[in-house]
């Protein structure tokens, strides 16, 4: 058991959170939720004592381990990828080198026995013998394979340095684990992995991310912080931010209407209680759902951005064709004669094992790069629209507001028409006047969609546009997905996106293409019998 009391954090008068007092039980997962700068991380960080709160206190039982994924890739560069797992249980380290030390003593007495007993005693009550092949089970899971635990950190990849230091983190059965976005950089079947780690782990987790079908499969409980405090509610992601938004409706319409929202958010909650799929499988904590009240939900006061895109006319029946394309970049095949047409209200979510091959497909059939062979004809209907995952090159600018750079792009010039698109964005006010050299990743991703909305586009092209984004801006760039009638072809990680916007899926693996009208899920069913 972790938990808080009277727990306060203020920067002058500003607080982040403040005189919080609850409880993390074992055996529930806790999905932390909140707007960007609401204090997520940092309140991971006064859990696991690495900042101090400015008032009130943190408890946890007596000898009960916290355990936090770490983010520094580097810290363990000289260590063996198995030792670095195995370091993530502070004190068995410890012993380890302790009996080490005492059976290399060359004037080894009777002291020394004595105390090489006790070690030894504590080294197999905490599972000391199995230790090594934990720490191996983990890597495997992860996708570490066994020829690379004995390498040292600093050979490794960044992407493979991630899992070992997540691996760390689960080693050993921590009482209390505290991970911050633990599936960044994680392929979807260390995430799969993952999930299914948590949805069995038996103590306490408590957990930041921005992957809603992450927080959907593994969390019992929403932790949001929001208004300055910090509330816990039962259920999941999903069921929070439905059940919220019904109470906002309710709040805003009060009187007008009442009963009917009220009945409405009652009938929401019990349907939800009894739809087992929602929520952890598990009979004791489908019992907490079935005791939600009205009472038990808020109303959230953070804001979604507008995402609409409306296309100024409708495809025609040439859509694009590819016909054999390949593209090798410093002598690795990157595509392999890639061919595939674009039909009427096709949605294709484009897969495969290398991020550079989607990457390099789109640059290609935006004109930004030049296939080594083969060709791509675009239908005369056809206006796309472009979301790259590297927008860099559109924010060279030191000089230019936000209402000038969008300017840009729109034929209408007035400031007012140029703000209100901002507006969609949550760019209101003094805010429209920001630099875009010193614009966050996430502002910078909104800005680019107000781009993709003034051009009316028939087609979209989006390559991770997801990236750098807040759980409310995921969802509304989901639901404008959802919303557009014409044709999209993207890439994401999130997989509740391209379950929910994708009726077709291309993986581009140069050695094992595949072209389906499938939904995702049925497609990684396929992929996993393969």
């Amino acid at each position: 058991m972790i938990s808080t009391s009277n727990l306060s954090l203020n920067f002058g008068k500003k607080f982040l959170f403040k005189e919080v007092s609850i409880s993390f039980a074992p055996g529930n997962c806790y999905g932390l939720i909140g707007a960007n700068g609401s204090g997520k991380t940092t309140f991971l960080k006064i859990l696991s004592s690495e900042l101090s709160p400015s008032s009130g206190q943190v408890n946890t039982d007596p000898g009960e381990r916290i355990a936090v994924l770490r983010q520094d890739h580097f810290a363990f560069d000289e260590f063996s990828v198995l030792n670095t797992v195995i370091k993530g249980h502070s004190r068995l380290w410890e012993l380890i080198h302790e009996k080490e030390q005492l059976y290399n003593k060359s004037d080894f007495n009777d002291k020394d026995g004595e105390k090489l007993g006790e070690l030894e005693a504590e080294f197999a009550e905490l599972n000391g013998w199995e230790a090594e092949s934990e720490a191996g089970a983990l890597l495997d899971g992860l996708g570490i394979k066994n020829e690379s635990h004995s390498l040292l950190m600093k050979n490794l990849f960044a992407d493979q340095k991630v899992k070992v230091l997540l691996a760390q983190a689960l080693f050993g059965e921590p009482d209390i684990l505290l991970m911050d976005e633990p599936t960044n950089h994680l392929d979807l079947k260390a995430i799969t992995w993952l999930e299914e780690f948590l949805f069995n782990f038996e103590n306490t987790v408590i957990v930041v991310s921005h992957d809603r079908h992450f927080l959907n499969k593994v969390c019992t409980h929403t932790v949001d912080i929001d208004y300055s405090r910090i509330q816990v509610y039962t259920g999941n992601y999903d069921f929070w931010y439905q059940s919220s938004q019904l109470a906002l409706k309710l709040a805003q319409e009060q009187n007008k209407k009442a009963e009917a929202k009220t009945k409405e958010l009652k009938t929401f909650i019990q349907r939800f209680s009894a739809n087992a799929s929602k929520a952890k499988q598990a009979t004791s904590r489908q019992k907490l759902l079935d005791k939600i009240t009205i009472e038990d939900i808020k109303p959230s006061s953070r804001k979604y951005p507008y995402v609409h895109f409306k296309p100024e006319r409708e495809v025609g029946n040439e859509i694009l064709k590819v016909d054999s394309l390949s593209k090798s970049i410093d002598g690795e095949t990157i595509l392999k004669e890639v061919s595939f047409v674009v039909n009427k209200n096709d949605k294709i979510a484009f897969v495969s094992s290398s991020d550079i091959a989607i990457t390099c497909l789109f640059q290609i059939l935006t004109g930004d790069l030049k296939p080594d062979s083969g060709e791509f004809h675009w239908g005369q209907t056809i206006n796309f629209a472009y979301c790259p995952k590297d927008n860099k090159n559109f924010f060279k600018s030191d000089s230019l507001s936000l209402i000038d750079w969008l300017r840009q792009f729109s034929e209408d010039q007035s400031e007012t028409f140029v703000r209100g698109f901002l507006g969609k964005m949550l760019f209101t006010g003094e805010d429209a006047h920001k630099k875009i050299n010193v614009l966050s990743g996430g502002e910078k991703v909104r800005c680019m969609l107000s781009k993709l909305m003034l051009s009316n586009p028939n087609l979209l092209i989006m390559d991770e546009p997801t990236n750098h984004l807040d759980l409310e801006s995921i969802t509304s760039v989901n639901n404008g997905l959802i919303q557009f009638k014409e044709n999209i072809l993207f890439s994401s990680q999130d997989h509740q996106l391209v379950q929910t916007v994708a009726n077709r899926i291309i993986d581009i693996t140069p050695d094992d293409f595949f072209d389906k009208e499938i939904s995702f899920d049925d497609f990684l069913e396929l992929r996993e019998n393969r």
